[in-house]
Parts: structure tokens; C-alpha cells; sequence
């Protein structure tokens, strides 16, 4: 949720006085100016955007019920650590009784109280009851995962007055913190938890990458301390079967640690429970990594060293961000070398993934050398192979990326009658596999050649509803995005890969609990991975215009700004290393591509079906 951030999350230094002092009029207690006395210049040193802190008032002596129900939603969006302030607006049971952190419901408005008399009325000690209504945007649960809804939200506050002061206080209120989406955005922050993959490994069994947890954070509550917290804990329900931790089961902060931060050198350290007192040095040293890969976007500079402590403040083990990476496979790994896309002869063909003036020139091996004339194709992650799509769709063809190496009988073939209905673009995945969709009307299936020959798998899709447009799989390994079809609509769904190896030799396939991350846009026609928790995703809402945008996994919108406006994009792909730029097939224009800070480039006017490797 970053596109309309602006002017709500980054405020302009010159109204810094007004939210540390009474919230620029956004909290409660700053009914008025004052109205006499010298204009005054104020000194203040120049800070970071995210050090402005906004602070609540308290309630007023005598407050109406309404001032009182406002004060406490307004409330709920500053930065006391604890909702210290907010909790000054409840009685003393509610306070016991109310839990912040149950959750955050995310409206498309702030909540708009309106009164529902409980008794009287406000001139007797009987209770007043408001009603809290408005159009939900999203909820944020108890492990901080951020989820779409666009259902309504209805809740009641009941408010009593105070035996011995006769002030109005809040007695009954629904659990968990509700705001406006600008204040959401505002007093939140996207973070990647990591952790490894349990379903992908090497032949030594050993996890190769991580995988990107997303959660929403408090960006001004001591964010790194949040995050640690959070990871220890475990990843979020829907990511928990396909990923492991390093850290032994129940291990937290050490009591007593209540704020966590880099030194002047970026090392952050990071004291244990006793849980963790007798691991070894190689799980101590995988543990470390988790916490280092999670901590590179909460600062500025980065975090380039963890150390982890015992429970008695001795050092457990060190790892910088060198060592890190040896051991783990963070994010892309390998820097793709080219990209590709198919040239006005059908060919498959490579240009340097970097900006360069170099011209694409046709890939070593038969599909860059040879007559088998193609409409789509996919590379492997390493860059040694590549499958490629026959022009009419019914044949997938798999070869080496070795000058005069031979190509050989098609690995699978689609009975679709027409092109539309045969196969999509396939894609590689982390082991080597290749994933592609038959999209032929009478037997639609989502499919998975191991190490891209042999007898196809079936993959089970049973909570998939409609037919798999397009296909492109993370490079973790468990997680798969898919353009879905169904009534004339299409969606974008993320499916979590689940690989069953004990049933036999031919492990058992399937994509679990896939979820719509882009519920806003009823056409969707292309879509890449454009970063390990992202999406780059084309597609118009209902009676709008053809629009691009980024989307995360949880379905949110990351903060920055979306790509610049091309006309008839047909096919879109984007490296998950977010430095290299995305490159489309414009009916306009042909292949261009976009690097960061710069207009769209035109590169071959007749090329079609641009990817990166995967």
C-alpha cells in the first residue's frame, strides 16, 4: 500500500512541531489555535521522514462522549509503543480486557462514529452507545500478515460514565486497532521475515534459498525489535507448510530486552533465551543469516554483521553478510547474464540483462539456430537450456543452450483446437523442473516435467477455480503465481507448491490455497516475478483502462512508485533481481524495456514474448 503514500506517510519537515506537539490536528485535545502572542521561527535539526513521531493527546476533563470515541480512533494511530494514550479513553476493565494486537482492520475511511443512544442520552449516568461502520480494504492478524477484504465492517464502542468523576470512558469496544488506509499507510511498514524452504533441497538434503515472509510492522514502534519478535515466532499460516526455521522451537529475546538497534559499525546484536544456549555452530550460524537477510531493509545503510548471545551474554556466533551468503541462497542467487525474447523469425534470442547498446543475437542451440519456428519460450535459471512453444502452440520443445546442439521430438503436445486453447509460456523452477498449462478446453492441466523431459506430471490444483491462463513459479521453489481464468474474468493467484515424495518415485504435485492478490483488477493479461516477495502485474478494472502496477504476495501494494504508462502491453517480464529493468512486448512499440529512473526504450520492433531466466 505505497501509490497514494504521499503526503501522509512523508511529511514535510516544517510541520514537525505541530505533530510532536499535538498531532497537527489529527489527534484529540488540539480543538484550537491559540489566537494571541509572537510569531516565533523554530529550530529544529534535520531528521529523517521516519524519526517524526506523532503522539496522542489524552482525554479532556469533561469531554462529551463523542469527543471521547473520536479521541480514542485517533488515538489508535499515533506512535505510543503500548497505545498508552488511547488506553486513557477506556475503563479500568476494558483496559485489561482490550487487545491491540489481536489484529488491525484497514477501512477505505477513517471510521466515522455515529450515535445510537443507550440509554437517554449524555445528560444522565446512563450508558451511550456509537456505531463504527465503513468499507474494509484489509486486516493485519496477530502474526502480522496483511490480507485483502473487501467486505463491510460494522462494530460497536459503548461508553459509561465514571462513578466518582462523572467522566465518559469506554467500557465495551471490539478487539484489535481499526483506521483509515492513509493511516495504515502512514503507521505501517511491509517487512520480509526469511526463512528456508523444506520442500526444495539439494541432493544432500540442505535448504537451497530462503523465502520471504511478508508482514505489516508499526514503522515508528521500534520496528527491528517488532520483526525479531515476529520471526521468532514462526511464519505466518499460509507459508508455515513449505518453510522451516532455524531456530529451535520457543526461543524469544532474552527477558529484559526491549529494544534492539545496529551500532555505529551496522552490527546488530541480538540477545537469546535459553533455548537457544546449546545449538551448534552451523544451526547458530543459519539462524544468524535469517535474522541478517531480515534486517537489510529496516535500516538505511544495512546490517552487515548479527551476532546472536546466550542467555548468560556470552557470544553464541557471528555472521557477517559475506559469510551470509554462503550460507544461503538469498533472493535471485546468480545475476541472470541475458534476457530473451522471440525475434521476427520465430527464433529465440538473447541480449545482455544489463543497459547495453549490444543488439539480441539468436541463442546457441537449435532454438536459436535451427527452423523450428516458436511463439514463446522459457530459460532455465542457470541459462543452459531453454524450452520453447511451437508457433502454434500444440508442441514444447526442450534444448541445450550449446551451439549445434540438436533439438530433438517435442516433449509434449496439446490437442486444444485452437492456439488459444493449447500450451502457455512455461517457466523453470528452482530444481530444474519445467511448469506449463494446457489450456485446451476438454482436459485443462497445470503440468510439471521433471528436469523438463519425461512423462509429464499432473499437477492437483483443488482449489483453483477456472483455467491456468499463464504460469511463472518463484525462484524459492514454493510459491507459484497463476493467471486464472473464469466467465470471461481473470485473476491473479498465488499458489503454494506442496511436493509429496513419499507416495514414489514420481513425487505427488499440488498448489495449495492459492488467494487472489489482485482482487482490484478484474482482467489481469500478464504478469512476472519482479523481486523475491513481488509482482510486476498488467490488467484494467472493471470498465477502466489497461493500467501497470506492482503487487506483493500478501496482496498489498509496495510502497514506490508504479512503472511509467505503455500502451497495448501484451506480455510483461521482470527479473527477481530488482536492479535489471523490465521488459515488455507493446503492440506499439515491440519489445522495450525500462530501467530505473528512465523512459521506456525500444529495442526490436517485431520481437514478442520477452523473459528472464525462470
Amino acid at each position: 500500500m505505497g501509490a497514494d503514500r504521499e503526503g501522509s506517510g512523508r511529511r514535510r519537515p516544517v510541520r514537525l512541531a505541530a505533530y510532536v506537539g499535538c498531532g497537527a490536528l489529527l489527534l484529540a485535545g488540539c480543538a484550537s489555535m491559540p489566537d494571541s502572542g509572537d510569531l516565533r521561527d523554530v529550530e529544529s535539526t534535520p531528521r529523517q521522514d521516519s524519526q517524526v513521531r506523532v503522539f496522542a493527546m489524552p482525554p479532556r476533563e469533561n469531554a462529551s462522549s463523542a469527543e471521547i470515541v473520536q479521541g480514542f480512533l485517533e488515538a489508535l494511530t499515533s506512535d505510543d509503543p503500548q497505545y498508552e494514550t488511547a488506553r486513557k479513553y477506556l475503563t479500568a476493565s476494558a483496559r485489561k480486557t482490550w487487545d491491540p494486537d489481536r489484529s488491525t482492520t484497514v477501512l477505505a475511511d477513517a471510521p466515522d462514529p455515529e450515535p445510537a443512544h443507550a440509554g437517554t442520552g449524555e445528560d444522565t449516568d446512563e450508558g451511550f452507545l456509537y456505531r463504527l461502520s465503513g468499507g474494509k480494504v484489509a486486516t493485519v492478524d496477530a502474526q502480522h500478515a496483511y490480507a485483502p477484504d473487501d467486505g463491510s465492517y460494522n462494530r460497536t464502542v459503548h461508553l459509561t460514565r465514571l462513578k466518582n468523576s462523572k467522566q465518559w470512558r469506554i467500557d465495551g469496544l471490539p478487539q484489535g486497532v481499526v483506521m483509515g488506509k492513509s493511516d495504515f499507510q502512514r503507521n505501517y511498514v511491509s517487512v520480509n521475515k526469511y526463512y528456508y524452504a523444506s520442500n526444495v533441497t539439494s541432493g544432500t538434503g540442505a535448504p537451497l534459498g530462503t523465502v520471504a515472509d511478508p508482514v505489516y510492522v508499526r514503522e515508528q514502534v521500534d520496528p527491528m525489535t517488532q520483526i525479531v519478535r515476529a520471526l521468532l515466532k514462526g511464519p505466518t499460516r499460509w507459508l508455515d507448510p513449505v518453510v522451516t526455521s532455524s531456530f529451535p522451537s520457543g526461543t524469544e529475546l532474552k527477558k529484559g530486552v526491549e529494544s534492539l538497534s545496529p551500532d555505529d559499525r551496522n552490527r546488530v546484536t541480538v540477545p537469546l533465551n535459553r533455548k537457544a544456549d546449546h545449538v551448534g555452530r552451523s544451526q547458530c550460524t543459519k539462524m544468524a543469516a535469517q535474522l541478517l537477510f531480515t534486517f537489510q531493509d529496516l535500516t538505511p545503510t544495512g546490517v552487515v554483521e548479527v551476532e546472536l548471545q546466550k542467555s548468560d551474554g556470552s557470544q553464541l556466533c557471528v555472521v557477517t553478510e559475506v559469510q551470509a551468503k554462503s550460507i544461503a541462497s538469498h533472493g535471485t542467487g546468480q545475476r541472470p547474464e541475458y534476457q530473451y525474447f522471440i525475434d521476427d523469425r520465430q527464433r529465440l534470442v538473447r541480449m545482455p540483462s544489463a543497459n547495453s547498446d549490444k543488439k539480441p543475437e539468436s541463442v546457441p542451440g537449435a532454438l536459436g539456430e535451427g527452423d523450428k519456428k516458436l511463439r514463446s519460450a522459457a530459460v532455465s535459471r542457470d541459462e543452459s537450456s531453454a524450452a520453447g512453444v511451437s508457433a502454434d502452440g500444440s508442441s514444447l520443445y526442450v534444448g541445450s543452450l550449446v551451439s549445434g546442439g540438436s533439438l530433438g521430438e517435442a516433449v509434449l503436445h496439446s490437442q486444444g483446437k485452437t492456439a488459444d486453447d493449447r500450451l502457455t509460456t512455461p517457466s523453470w523452477d528452482a530444481q530444474g523442473d519445467l511448469w506449463v498449462a494446457d489450456r485446451d478446453l476438454k482436459n485443462p492441466r497445470l503440468l510439471l516435467l521433471q528436469k523438463g523431459a519425461g512423462e509429464p506430471l499432473v499437477v492437483q490444483t483443488p482449489n483453483l477455480d477456472g483455467r491456468v491462463e499463464a504460469v511463472r513459479v518463484a525462484a524459492d521453489g514454493v510459491r507459484i503465481a497463476l493467471i486464472v481464468e473464469k466467465d470471461g474474468e481473470s485473476s491473479l493467484q498465488i499458489g503454494r507448491i506442496v511436493r509429496d515424495s513419499q507416495t514414489g518415485e514420481r513425487p505427488a504435485v499440488s498448489i495449495i490455497e492459492p488467494r487472489s492478490v489482485a482482487p482490484q483488477l478484474e482482467e489481469v493479461t500478464a504478469m512476472s516475478w519482479a523481486g523475491d516477495n513481488r509482482l510486476v502485474v498488467v490488467g484494467s478494472e472493471k470498465g477502466g483502462v489497461q493500467q501497470m502496477r506492482y503487487v506483493q504476495v500478501d496482496g498489498s501494494t509496495p510502497v514506490g512508485t508504479a512503472p511509467s504508462a505503455l500502451t497495448g502491453v501484451k506480455e510483461i517480464a521482470a527479473s527477481e533481481d530488482e536492479r535489471l529493468p523490465l521488459v515488455a512486448h507493446s503492440l506499439e512499440d515491440g519489445i522495450v524495456r525500462l530501467s530505473s529512473g528512465e523512459q521506456w526504450q525500444k529495442v526490436d520492433k517485431d520481437g514478442t514474448a520477452p523473459v528472464y531466466p525462470g
